[in-house]
């Protein structure tokens, strides 16, 4: 009997919210629960809950040498004894191949991403549609496919928000005076704020607190009781009292970036009016769950990038390809298209 199906992917917040659909999609196929190997502390609480995961394997680096990286060792002894089957190589770089190779894996269990699946007839297929066009195909060895299924229903990434999130949710709002309609603001990204204020200031992803209150404001205008949550980790907390000084330390924005570990931060989005975000994981996450949307994009393609999901999602930005800055967005357009979302409500 084979081992159940393998999903690779070592990726950042966004990436394992974009790759729900091929575990889903293979879960499927295989009429089999799907093991995953990933990375970073978000990914077991984006994906306990998923009912397609089967085994959960955490891989701590992939850079270390792998004499001094127990997870490494820990991630080798596993496959080794979890034995053959079909396994979905997602990450492309020589880390993952060494360790793979060091477990025994067998070139013939791989499907690895193909040039067809990220672009067809010239045209650029976001991330989603890729994972989907992968996982649609077969290992070299003739694993058992149990189900001839609709790929294309499993083309919208999902995520599990759990009722005792709920329940958690709804309480803390209360205690934090949140229970009006809110907005949520998501300024940054894991790379935006590394290097401090200077290199906030100069990355493509950056938008201005002045821009961010401008926002704050016309939301306000519209929905006078709606209160702003500021979103982001808790090493943005700095960048985010930026914005909040910007709207005049108006009562109704909170910055809540030491208040947000993941399971919140689901919960929260799922019962929220809208975000405005910048293109990071959140956004994704936002998409999945139904949150209507708009998303500032830089230099990042939003034909590869664009979340995807059912709610109303608008993306701005990205015009002048690697040269495109989110700082070059008015706030006019960016409210302009929040109004449009509002509208649609």
């Amino acid at each position: 009997m084979s081992a159940p199906p393998l999903v690779v992917r070592c990726g950042a917040f966004g990436d394992v919210v974009m790759v729900t659909t091929m575990i889903r999609l293979l879960a499927a196929r295989y009429d089999s629960k799907v093991d995953v190997i990933g990375s970073g502390g978000w990914t077991p609480p984006l994906l306990e809950h998923e009912p397609a995961l089967g085994h959960l394997q955490m891989l701590s680096s992939r850079t270390t040498p792998y004499v001094l990286c127990p997870s490494q060792w820990d991630l080798v002894r596993w496959l080794r004894k979890r034995g053959r089957g079909p396994i979905y190589l997602c990450d492309k770089d020589a880390k993952i191949r060494a360790l793979l190779d060091r477990a025994g894996v067998h070139r013939d269990d791989l499907v690895e991403r193909l040039p067809s699946d990220d672009e067809v007839d010239g045209i650029t297929q976001l991330w989603p549609d890729r994972w989907v066009s992968m996982g649609q195909r077969n290992p070299v060895h003739p694993y058992p496919v149990r189900n001839d299924v609709d790929a294309q229903a499993y083309r919208l990434p999902t995520l599990v928000v759990t009722e005792s999130s709920r329940q958690e949710l709804a309480a803390w709002r209360e205690a934090k005076g949140l229970q009006a309609p809110v907005v949520l603001f998501q300024p940054g990204n894991k790379r935006t704020h590394k290097r401090g204020d200077i290199a906030t200031r100069q990355h493509p992803k950056f938008w201005s607190p002045e821009n961010w209150a401008a926002t704050a404001q016309a939301v306000w205008q519209s929905m006078p009781d709606a209160r702003i949550v500021l979103c982001g980790s808790p090493m943005e907390h700095p960048v985010l009292e930026e914005i909040r000084s910007a709207s005049g330390n108006d009562p109704r924005m909170h910055n809540l970036a030491h208040e947000l570990p993941v399971p919140r931060l689901l919960a929260l989005t799922e019962t929220a009016h809208s975000m405005v975000s910048v293109d990071t994981g959140p956004a994704h996450a936002a998409a999945a769950l139904g949150c209507a949307l708009v998303v500032l994009f830089g230099a990042a393609s939003p034909k590869k990038w664009r979340p995807v999901g059912p709610g109303s999602i608008l993306t701005l930005g990205g015009e002048k390809g690697e040269d495109s800055r989110v700082s070059d967005i008015p706030a006019a357009a960016v409210i302009s298209a929040w109004q449009s979302l509002l509208g649609a409500r």
